[in-house]
């Protein structure tokens, strides 16, 4: 399916665990991705009957990163650091 060598190295290093700042980058925009959809999903839960389904998951989808990325980021630094120890 993939032919392309520099993809397929890609993929392997995203699939073994190996951090580099390919993998990186790739895993924040997973993880971005995911927290929005989950936002938005929470943020109908929580408010759609109050305000309307579509802003509430608007807000949520909006909101939800806000608290992801940072945890990201800083675990990506501490699994980086163990790594090189």
């Amino acid at each position: 399916m993939w032919t392309n060598i520099d993809m397929k190295d890609f993929l392997t290093t995203l699939v073994a665990g190996d951090l580099n700042i390919a993998t990186e980058f790739a895993w924040i925009f997973i993880a971005t991705t995911l927290s929005m959809v989950g936002g938005a999903i929470g943020g109908m839960l929580l408010a759609g009957k109050d305000i309307g389904y579509q802003f509430s998951a608007t807000l949520g989808a909006l909101l939800g990163p806000a608290g992801v990325i940072p945890a990201i980021l800083i675990s990506l630094a501490i699994l980086n650091l163990f790594t090189n120890y």
